[in-house]
């Protein structure tokens, strides 16, 4: 992440977020970047409903996510997950994030959402114009 961070939350790594082995069972990681999301969209935008109803959308959903595991989280480890500055497509939005203890990498990966808007009856991709102004303001 080059620039600074959008949006960040902390997360306490405890037992239960570990697997066999005492480490952060990885998964877990993709649970973290979805809520860093709706917690920046919640503190400042007012939650995924309401950055819905001002879409005219049903959802902004998940389209792919990927990771890199750089370190492992441990036990007792508080974890900074940061969000990075969206990438911006007609349809799709990218976000990058960083996992971090303290200077330690643990995780750097990305999340491509969509807003998703019923179309004749299904849902589809919708252009992003609108989610766009909202979060750049």
């Amino acid at each position: 992440m080059s620039q600074a961070p959008l949006f960040h939350i902390d997360v306490q790594i405890s037992f239960g977020h570990c697997d066999a082995a005492g480490i952060v069972f990885y998964p877990n990681y993709f649970r973290w970047f979805d809520r860093c999301f709706h917690t920046f969209l919640l503190h400042r935008h007012g939650g995924h409903a309401a950055v819905c109803k001002q879409t005219g959308s049903r959802g902004i959903g998940l389209m792919s996510a990927d990771a890199k595991f750089r370190s492992p989280g441990l036990d007792g480890d508080l974890l900074t997950v940061e969000m990075g500055q969206p990438v911006w497509g007609k349809r799709s939005l990218t976000l990058p994030y960083r996992g971090l203890v303290g200077e330690r990498i643990l995780i750097e990966g990305e999340e491509t959402r969509g807003i998703f808007a019923e179309v004749d009856g299904r849902l589809t991709a919708a252009p992003t114009d609108t989610l766009r102004q909202i979060i750049e303001g």
